[in-house]
């Protein structure tokens, strides 16, 4: 094990979950379901195949006999067709009719639609548990005052349950495009060599109404409620393209979650958990570095540049099919669900152990607080007597002063003294305080979460009831 290339998706990241479905168990039982489906299909409508020979197929679908399909791989270099063999070997009653007038796409790509939307479904339960994570989040520090920010620069005060509601929408909006994957995705059925079903013609004597019932039962039998209207040998390149661009969309999501929480613990006010006997660094004892999310960072980045790949080999088919997309999109569509399903597993270990720093955060917004104050500061010494226009005057040349002072002596802001001291605004330290009061400068902010909650949140959570509540363990 030490002397081979081990890829990191399974030692490091990807739970077994999403493993096992992208497993060859999971693809050659699949190979081998399709095909007991095909056979049904084809004796109810009407082909000389019986019951029993049903039955021994279905007897062997998940004790499959790899040592023979690897031997018989080896001397034909096809994978279907060694592992039609192979099954033929079990079932030699049933071993004529096993994939009988199905092409080599019709285990292959019908497989790779059933495995996809088996994973877009892991997916959308992992993707709903991190939403829920922050939401609970974000209504439990609806109203701590923070800094927000424009440029990366001091704007105004928002809160932190606020900003929190910021990330949980975008991976609404990614649940969104996930479920419409789900419901959307058909399956290829049994078009044929170049998809004209040609080869069902002539098992069927050009009966079109036993073709589509025979199509419509592989269809039922899978789970599906439709299949695709018209194709070549394959399922159009595109679906791969579709769905690995809602999969980059969840990376984008992510990955400005995880650059404002690496921002967030520069500034001491947020952290990622950070177990008990964690090393923050090798070199410098005392650090507590964002490890986790930079992962995700680092992931996310790798899933959307991954989309290329769908996207150059959907739009460089030849014709009806050619295989150059086959090698490629293996990896491809595999790893991007992989490193999503690894993204997740971080957010919800992540979400599920936020922590926040009061105390920092109030002292930040305290250091900025004066300068963002200064209007309601004017009116309320104009409301006093004083004249609205000199006092902005006064007011201009007290925050450039103040602002002298923190950039180029390291000293506090004491915009708050100077205009304490000024008798044009007639007010005391008291008064300032009331004015100064964070909680006055968020604007909707409580009550946008409180919104959101209730108008986005509270019915996910109602729809999705049996599937909260999980939990992430990372190995590393």
């Amino acid at each position: 094990m030490y002397h081979q290339y081990e890829s990191p998706f399974s030692t490091r990241y990807a739970s077994d979950e999403m493993q096992q479905l992208f497993s060859a168990e999971k693809k050659f039982t699949t190979w081998r379901k399709l095909w007991v489906a095909l056979a049904k299909a084809e004796m109810k409508s009407g082909l000389p195949i019986t019951q029993e020979q049903i039955d021994e197929l279905e007897k062997h679908v998940y004790n499959i006999n790899y040592d023979v399909a690897q031997e018989r791989e080896k001397l034909v270099r096809h994978d279907v067709m060694a592992h039609v063999y192979a099954y033929g070997q079990q079932c030699p009653n049933a071993k004529g009719i096993i994939h009988l007038g199905a092409t080599s796409c019709y285990v292959g790509d019908n497989t790779d639609i059933i495995i996809m939307r088996d994973a877009l479904n892991v997916v959308r339960r992992k993707l709903i548990n991190v939403i829920d994570l922050l939401a609970t989040f974000a209504q439990k520090h609806k109203a701590q005052p923070c800094l927000a920010y424009t440029h990366l620069q001091p704007a105004q005060l928002t809160t932190v349950g606020k900003r929190a509601t910021l990330w949980a929408n975008e991976l609404l909006m990614d649940l969104e495009e996930i479920e419409y994957r789900i419901t959307h995705l058909k399956l290829l059925g049994s078009k044929g060599t170049t998809g004209t079903q040609a080869s069902f013609m002539e098992l069927f004597e050009g009966d079109t109404n036993k073709i589509k019932a025979v199509e419509q039962s592989i269809c039922e039998e899978m789970g599906f409620k439709e299949v695709v209207a018209v194709s070549g040998q394959t399922y159009s390149r595109k679906i791969d393209s579709q769905i690995l661009s809602t999969l980059a969309g969840i990376a984008q999501s992510t990955s400005k979650f995880s650059y404002d929480m690496r921002l967030l613990q520069n500034f001491k006010e947020m952290e990622e958990p950070f177990e008990k006997n964690q090393i923050g660094s090798s070199a410098m004892p005392y650090k507590r570095n964002p490890m986790r999310s930079e992962r995700v960072t680092a992931l996310a980045r790798y899933v959307m540049i991954d989309t290329l790949n769908a996207y150059f080999t959907a739009g460089t088919q030849w014709f009806e099919r050619t295989l150059d997309d086959s090698a490629n999109k293996r990896i491809a569509v595999a790893e991007a669900f992989l490193a999503i399903d690894s993204i997740l597993n971080i957010m919800l270990n992540v979400c599920d152990g936020l922590v926040v720093y009061p105390k920092v955060i109030e002292q930040r917004v305290l250091k900025e607080l004066p300068f963002m104050a200064t209007e309601n500061i004017m009116m309320t010494a104009v409301k006093k007597g004083g004249d609205r226009q000199e006092l902005h005057e006064k007011l201009r040349q007290h925050s450039i002063a103040a602002a002298k002072v923190v950039k180029e002596e390291g000293k506090e802001n004491d915009l708050i003294e100077r205009i304490c001291a000024d008798p044009s605004f007639q007010l005391s330290r008291e008064e300032i305080d009331t004015v100064l009061n964070p909680i006055h400068f968020v604007g909707r902010s409580v009550q946008q979460v409180e919104e959101f909650i209730a108008e986005y949140i509270t019915p996910l959570r109602q729809n999705n009831q049996e599937i909260l509540n999980e939990k992430a363990e990372l190995s590393v």
